[in-house]
């Protein structure tokens, strides 16, 4: 009965709103730091979708929330009553920022929504504004038809999901302030992932920045420097070789089907400045570990900084480059020196495959689309791992394409979201029976 009052997705309701959605991505690019986004962009399409039928100002049934921590930035908290208030069924991570485009290198505008036969392209478009755009209309019909449900149904679409290092933003601070405590009270599903598959596990991510120190001076005399750079990349080889041997892959990514175990690499290099015929006096070498679920973040960050000393202390028997090169200079009472920090830390998530969540989700998917492929990576989720450590029953999925996150000419298949909405019409029906 639930799943015949829902109906399908109407699918010009649904591109219009992306349309509009898409429209606002330059405006909510994220990271790097100087970009600021705005989501409240795209609260304001939301809410002239989902107001007319609120409690508050359209004399329905939806009950709208507008939380912002900073100016701009809102979330967006939106209830359907159930008649058990013991019962909820939650669509969270719905997030409407989006990361950095560059219009010379796409093929199309990446900040307006463009069609291609049952391509939707546009920056967003699978990560993730195509999910805000699809729970909207999930919403929307759940307050045109009013079904009677036990169940109530709560969306909650956040702020700064892309940059993990803002802080006092998004779902955390919503988290912490108490919003999401009732959805303990049944499945959990987080949208933001691809394939229209259970995404039945993702890792952690350890964002690093080794530094270090040598002795600036002319390229010339490199006996009388300490070469930062060379040390660096020495250092950094010992601290991966350790990492790998303490960190192997473990025999529970098999059963997930993790396509990459844990791992620790370079991602960026800078240093200050300087001419050609320069050694620098400093470098930093900047990272991240990929770590999966079945190790625990505190004791990697414990082991790195166990290399990093031991490192230090014994800096003299590094591998050097050249005949001169060295890091220690004893006449000046010189060593060279490597310090490792961190950004905020993410834990990964193994999915409870026993959950009746997860039972829910994988006989909607199987319904729905017509087979079950569940997949686990190692991209990270925020705040997701702290809340299964609660007690919360997290589940992840989403209809967007892995081979379009975070690329060039991103798009999503409007075939693909309309699945993803019968998918959340059969798992309301099966929580109902």
């Amino acid at each position: 009965m639930v799943k015949e009052e829902l109906g399908e997705l109407n699918k010009d309701s649904f591109v219009t709103l992306l349309s509009k959605l898409i429209g606002e991505s330059k405006y909510v690019q994220n990271n790097p730091q100087e970009l600021i986004p705005e989501e409240d962009r795209i609260v304001r399409h939301v809410l002239d979708v989902l107001l007319p039928l609120s409690t508050t100002t359209g004399g329905g049934p939806l009950i709208v929330n507008h939380i912002t921590y900073k100016p701009n930035r809102g979330n967006l908290i939106v209830e359907y009553p159930g008649t058990e208030p013991n019962k909820v069924v939650s669509f969270v991570g719905m997030h409407m920022d989006v990361v950095t485009a560059n219009p010379e290198e796409w093929d199309f505008d990446p900040f307006s929504l463009s069609i291609d036969g049952d391509k939707l392209q546009g920056r967003g478009t699978t990560d993730c504004l195509g999910h805000v755009a699809l729970v909207t209309e999930l919403m929307k019909t759940l307050g045109q038809t009013k079904p009677k449900l036990k169940s109530t149904v709560v969306a909650v679409f956040i702020a700064c999901e892309e940059n993990s290092s803002i802080q006092g933003v998004g779902v955390e601070e919503l988290a912490k302030d108490g919003y999401l405590d009732k959805l303990k009270n049944g499945p959990l599903y987080w949208i933001d992932s691809a394939d229209k598959q259970p995404s039945i596990g993702t890792g952690g991510m350890i964002p690093w920045h080794l530094h270090v120190t040598g002795k600036l001076f002319h390229s010339g005399l490199p006996n009388q420097a300490i070469n930062p750079l060379e040390l660096a990349m020495e250092a950094l080889e010992e601290i991966q070789t350790r990492f790998y041997k303490d960190f192997p892959p473990h025999p529970k990514e098999q059963v997930y089907g993790f396509e990459a175990p844990s791992t620790m690499k370079p991602t960026q290099w800078s240093y200050p400045g300087g001419g050609i015929n320069q050694i620098p006096g400093e470098c930093t070498i900047s990272g991240d570990v990929r770590l999966t679920p079945f190790y625990n973040v505190s004791d990697v960050i414990n082991k790195l900084n166990e290399y990093v000393e031991d490192l230090n202390k014994n800096i003299e028997k590094i591998p050097t480059r050249g005949p001169v090169s060295k890091y220690v200079l004893p006449d000046e009472n010189l060593r060279g020196r490597i310090e490792i920090s961190y950004d905020e830390a993410l834990s990964g998530i193994a999915m409870d495959l026993d959950s009746r969540g997860y039972h829910v989700l994988y006989q909607a998917t199987k319904e729905v689309v017509g087979y079950v492929k569940p997949y686990s990576i190692t991209g990270s989720l925020p705040l997701v791992r702290e809340l299964q450590d609660k007690g919360y029953d997290v589940q992840s999925t989403g209809y967007g394409l892995t081979a379009t996150y975070h690329a060039d000419n991103e798009y999503c298949l409007l075939s693909d979201m309309a699945q993803g909405y019968l998918v959340f019409a059969s798992i309301i029906a099966q929580l109902e029976e």
